[in-house]
């Protein structure tokens, strides 16, 4: 099951990319392709640590560190608050503080319960989607991510008692970077 869903979801995210920067594709094709492959390669990293986590309810440390490292770059070569077109520049202070300031509470939260609430890798991914977003479009995915997670976790603790499946419950984990991956993909 797990392969056609991964597919699947490769598929929507190219399509959507080709989707959002088609207008690009005809004004230069230069910069659609730097565009797309750029966004391609973050988005792809992104379905591998969801996937993962969704697994093994783990991020690696490599996966986080290749995105963040891909999101850093992409602070010299697309500006998060216009259009996200392909071009060198030198980003703002709050572009470079971006990341840092989304991944802040989840280190936070790690690191006052000791990693029973939130885990270090979820403040690692939080980075690199601050700084592939930009301060406002992360915060507008963070929002979507913990509502679509609480969501989730309510039907599945609902449907975990009234069913055949393991019996979950308030301190059951679930992963939380599938829901950061869609936060930030929405």
């Amino acid at each position: 099951m797990q392969y056609p869903l991964v597919e699947l979801c490769t598929g929507l995210i190219f399509a959507t990319l080709f989707y959002k920067f088609q207008d690009i594709f005809f004004l230069s094709p230069f910069v659609f392709t730097a565009t797309y492959a750029f966004y391609g390669i973050a988005f792809s990293i992104l379905l591998v640590i969801a996937t993962y986590d969704l697994k093994h309810k783990i991020i690696p440390d490599m996966l986080s560190f290749l995105f963040g490292l891909l999101a850093f770059v992409g602070l010299f070569f697309f500006h998060s608050n216009s259009s996200p077109l392909f071009y060198f520049h030198i980003p703002t202070l709050l572009e470079f503080l971006s990341g840092i300031l989304i991944a802040l509470p989840f280190a936070l939260l790690w690191l006052v319960s000791g990693g029973r609430w939130m885990g270090l890798g979820d403040a690692k991914l939080a980075l690199g989607i601050g700084w592939l977003l930009g301060i406002t479009q992360a915060l507008s995915g963070l929002v979507i991510a913990f509502w679509s997670g609480a969501i989730i976790g309510v039907a599945l603790i609902f449907i975990s008692k009234n069913g055949k499946m393991k019996k979950l419950g308030m301190k059951s984990e679930i992963p939380f970077a599938p829901f950061l991956v869609f936060g930030a993909f929405v």
